[in-house]
């Protein structure tokens, strides 16, 4: 069974800096490239690199035809799509000599999905089938309540943290997904451990998977917890390599591999990706694992 990812689609303008720019200053850049993007685009590449059958739901502008195109190439489903009369989302990037990223994000045809177009891309989903979904997009209230109501298996990466995250529906989802980061936004605790309790208390019925960086990963489910140390590589750019990691996983999650299987597996891919530059671009294939 596919995997449905109502997700975003954005234009990533990259440049390459000394240093993060300060409030006031004017910085030079090395080098400047545009690359596909949006934590939608990405999941659904990294997914469709993993093995999993693919549909991607969602919106871009004219300027985004292109991101389209790629998608198909890559074997992704893309018939849910719409061009939408405004600009494509876009993300301006600015990546330092040590691989570390600042993003600055712009919503664009991400932000205009409505009541009517998650009523049509659901109209066929079936019980038990996946539904992946970020923070990128509108209307995410609607989404999982819909997808609930038709008995999905909601998979929800709350990236990039948010205020209007912590009113979602979220004892409805089987699977959070977020970093060290937003799970201090939802908890204001900064230890893995507390993070992973307190949301287990708030919401029992939801797995958990935190992502810590270089530390590795842990995956928290029914009482019980995984921890996954990642792998020790030199990093380029470190765009990306969440989006890798939740596609991975969920490509593995997906066709029913166990938890340990799939935690090996996504942070190998996301080793990978952080030795490349860009974000989509710089997904590995199942055959380079």
């Amino acid at each position: 069974m596919p995997v449905l990812n109502f997700g975003s689609c954005c234009i990533d303008h990259v440049y390459s800096v000394p240093h993060f720019a300060a409030p006031g200053e004017t910085l030079p850049c090395s080098n400047y490239q545009v690359h596909p993007g949006g934590k939608g685009l990405n999941q659904s590449i990294a997914m469709a690199a993993a093995g999993a059958k693919v549909k991607h739901a969602g919106k871009v502008g004219e300027d985004g035809r292109w991101l389209l195109e790629l998608m198909a190439a890559k074997n992704i489903d893309v018939s849910m799509m719409t061009v939408d009369a405004g600009p494509t989302g876009h993300a301006n990037i600015q990546v330092t000599p040590e691989g570390e990223n600042s993003i600055v994000l712009f919503g664009g045809a991400n932000r205009t999905i409505t009541k009517s177009d998650i009523d049509e891309a659901l109209e066929e989903a079936q019980p038990g089938e996946f539904l992946l979904i970020q923070n990128e997009i509108s209307a995410l209230d609607y989404l999982i309540d819909s997808a609930c109501e038709k008995e999905m298996r909601v998979v929800f990466n709350a990236a990039p943290m948010s205020g209007d995250v912590n009113a979602l529906p979220l004892e409805a989802i089987e699977l959070l997904v977020i970093n060290e980061i937003e799970g201090f936004e939802l908890t204001t605790k900064t230890v893995p451990d507390e993070i992973i309790a307190t949301l287990a208390f708030r919401f029992a019925d939801t797995n958990i998977l935190l992502t810590l960086g270089a530390a590795g990963s842990i995956y928290a489910g029914k009482g019980d917890s995984i921890f996954q140390p990642a792998m020790k590589v030199e990093a380029v750019d470190t765009t990306g390599a969440g989006d890798t990691y939740v596609g991975f996983f969920l490509a593995g999650y997906s066709a029913g591999n166990s938890v340990e299987e799939c935690l090996a597996l996504a942070t190998s891919a996301a080793a990978v990706c952080v030795t490349r530059a860009g974000a989509a671009t710089s997904i590995p294939s199942l055959g380079e694992l």
